[in-house]
């Protein structure tokens, strides 16, 4: 549960909103927080605490250390929610904040290894038994397979795949040309493709 200290950012009493419906926009919350509304945190940080750890997870193959700076990320939407401006999605700009502290821990530990357990797929609870098997079993070799790329490869297709990222965004939370990221996925693609097909996995 993420935890704010008073000491983070001086909460403004007179400008924090009443509590406002966890269904809001990412970007209305986002305001609410500028406002100094922890209750809006919260409710961000529930929405996408677990993209955004599956995101730095995959990044710095660490499961302990993606959580840790999970926390940040969301201590650092706190502080900087009044910066924000709106020149992409919210999501995009958690995912960037992400990205920097994920390579930050890189610098620190380069060398670590992928924990394939910490990154198995959540099952639905509306899946039989049989069902989850399958997917977790097909969900593991096309880790095992995205893992083989390299990592700038692997990262372009995490972000369009997964956090169903468009081109422009994914080259504002990479901070290359789209052009970049373009050529990137091209060529992780054809790499994925080949590496599916040797495991045998139908990629529809």
């Amino acid at each position: 549960m993420l935890t704010i200290s008073a000491s983070s950012r001086q909460v403004r009493g007179a400008d924090v909103p009443a509590s406002i419906p966890a269904a809001s926009s990412d970007e209305v919350l986002l305001r609410a927080v500028a406002a100094g509304d922890k209750v809006a945190l919260q409710a961000l940080y529930l929405r996408h605490k677990v993209r955004v750890y599956r995101f730095v997870l995959r990044l710095i193959s660490d499961a302990a250390s993606a959580e840790d700076i999970v926390h940040e990320v969301f201590l650092d939407v706190w502080r900087q929610a009044d910066g924000f401006k709106a020149k992409s999605r919210v999501s995009t700009w958690i995912l960037a904040i992400a990205r920097h502290k994920a390579l930050s821990a890189l610098r620190i530990r380069p060398e670590q290894h992928l924990d394939e357990r910490a990154a198995t797929i959540i099952a639905d609870s509306a899946d039989n038994a049989e069902t989850i098997t399958e997917q977790q079993d097909r969900g593991m070799i096309v880790r095992k397979c995205l893992s083989q790329l390299s990592a700038v490869h692997r990262e372009v297709v995490d972000l369009v795949y997964y956090h169903e990222k468009s081109i422009k965004e994914c080259a504002q939370i990479v901070g290359v040309p789209a052009s970049t990221v373009k050529t990137r996925m091209f060529y992780a693609r054809k790499r994925m493709e080949n590496l599916l097909e040797t495991a045998g996995v139908d990629r529809q």
